[in-house]
């Protein structure tokens, strides 16, 4: 990601949830908050209700890859938080990554 990076602060998290805007769909939920930085920020959740660590650290390896193919069409200056639903354990590559996009489709954040 050579033009994100992450977010890590617990405190970052919970200003995104709270002030940021909100869309899901069927694998995800993404939240989108600007920011005052010509670089976006990229913050990946997925609790343990959608599995074990490794269910979710594959998942957050496929949303990071997913964000890290199309990162050049995403504007700049973003908080993007994305949360897993249940459903993202099943799902592979191409869904999470259709699911990525047409979220950033809804929230007018591609170029």
């Amino acid at each position: 990601m050579k033009f994100s990076e992450s977010l890590k602060k617990n405190s970052d998290f919970k200003y995104v949830y709270q002030n940021g805007k909100s869309f899901a769909n069927r694998f995800l939920v993404m939240y989108v908050l600007e920011n005052n930085d010509e670089k976006n920020r990229l913050g990946i959740s997925a609790s343990k209700k959608v599995g074990n660590s490794v269910v979710r650290h594959r998942f957050t390896r496929l949303v990071r890859e997913s964000y890290r193919l199309h990162e050049n069409i995403f504007n700049s200056g973003l908080d993007i938080v994305v949360v897993a639903r249940k459903n993202a354990a099943l799902a592979n590559y191409k869904e999470i990554e259709s699911a990525l996009l047409h979220l950033a489709k809804i929230h007018h954040i591609l170029i």
